[in-house]
């Protein structure tokens, strides 16, 4: 098991190399001049220079590259070039905010993706099995960000209940957490409760039955096991879509966060700032993926036992 969670963690070098390279040939060929937004009403054609001298855009394309690669591996993320400032200190200020939001936006999903889906699987055809699927197609089809704007809207100029943007204490996540979470926690509910019907139809289900095991136990112990599976899957996909739908719930509530500063620091063309962003999102989607898997061993014995068979 130690050996396979090394070697995930060494593939995730070469995604985070290639992704760099994308994001950074992307940005370099990006029409406009960062130097005029860091200028201003400033620009002139010598201090364009003498900026792009002192950041290195004069050099050629795979001279930055290798330079910026090569600090990477340091630790280094570089300088903005707006604030002048390490991204790295950007990103410590910031990814704190956007890590709250996800958590409470799975923890949301998860409280009530999974419940919901484990009745509605077990009981298909009651009237509240009904109306959690409806809500559930709903939740499906509702924007993130048109969602944001109702719940502000509702619960914070109508009724005053809830604050509308920041993030200070428990209640600003309230919001946030809502509209980010609501799709994919109609995802969750969805192949929670697809998974049960499939598992509660099995053989040993059946066989539970017959020896006079109760409904409550049969479920708990027999069929949500298995069950929980690709309900596992799911949540782990869903911990990279929550990581891109974040720039958009951050954007609509002022959430100063990992993707709200994405969105800056694409507008301003700050490179390092950007690139910082997305390797710090895409390592949490690596660590994310590597979890579930972990997990899946936990819950189910034979992929542990392939996992240290196979790779030990």
């Amino acid at each position: 098991m130690i050996k396979y969670v090394v070697k995930r963690l060494l593939e995730m070098i070469p995604i985070i190399f290639a992704l760099t390279f994308v994001v950074f040939t992307i940005m370099y060929f990006t029409p406009g001049d960062p130097t005029a937004v860091i200028l201003g009403n400033e620009y002139t054609e010598e201090a364009s220079m003498r900026i792009k001298q002192e950041l290195g855009l004069d050099k050629p394309f795979f001279v930055q590259f290798v330079r910026y690669v090569g600090n990477l591996i340091r630790g280094d993320f570089g300088m903005s070039y707006i604030t002048r400032a390490p991204v790295s200190e950007q990103l410590i200020g910031r990814f704190p905010n956007t890590f709250k939001v996800v958590a409470g936006a799975m923890l949301f999903c998860v409280a009530l993706g999974v419940p919901i889906g484990v009745f509605s699987g077990t009981k298909p055809y009651s009237l509240l099995s009904n109306i959690t699927m409806v809500i559930g197609l709903l939740g499906v089809s509702l924007p993130i960000f048109w969602l944001g704007l109702l719940l502000i809207l509702l619960f914070s100029v109508k009724l005053g209940w809830l604050p509308s943007s920041g993030i200070e204490g428990f209640s600003s996540l309230i919001l946030p957490s809502i509209a980010l979470g609501a799709n994919y926690m109609a995802n969750i509910m969805r192949t929670t409760r697809s998974s049960m019907l499939e598992v509660i139809r099995q053989d040993y289900i059946r066989t539970a039955k017959a020896k006079g095991v109760s409904q409550r136990n049969i479920v708990r112990k027999h069929a949500l096991r298995n069950a929980m599976m690709p309900t596992i899957t799911v949540i782990g996909m869903n911990i990279g879509a929550l990581l891109g739908g974040v720039v958009l719930t951050e954007t609509v509530f002022s959430i100063p966060g990992t993707g709200r500063l994405l969105v800056e620091s694409i507008n301003n063309r700050d490179t390092p700032s950007v690139l910082g962003c997305l390797v710090i999102m895409a390592v949490c989607v690596a660590v994310s993926n590597l979890i579930v898997d972990l997990i899946y061993a936990y819950i189910d014995p034979q992929i542990k036992s392939q996992y240290s068979g196979g790779r030990g």
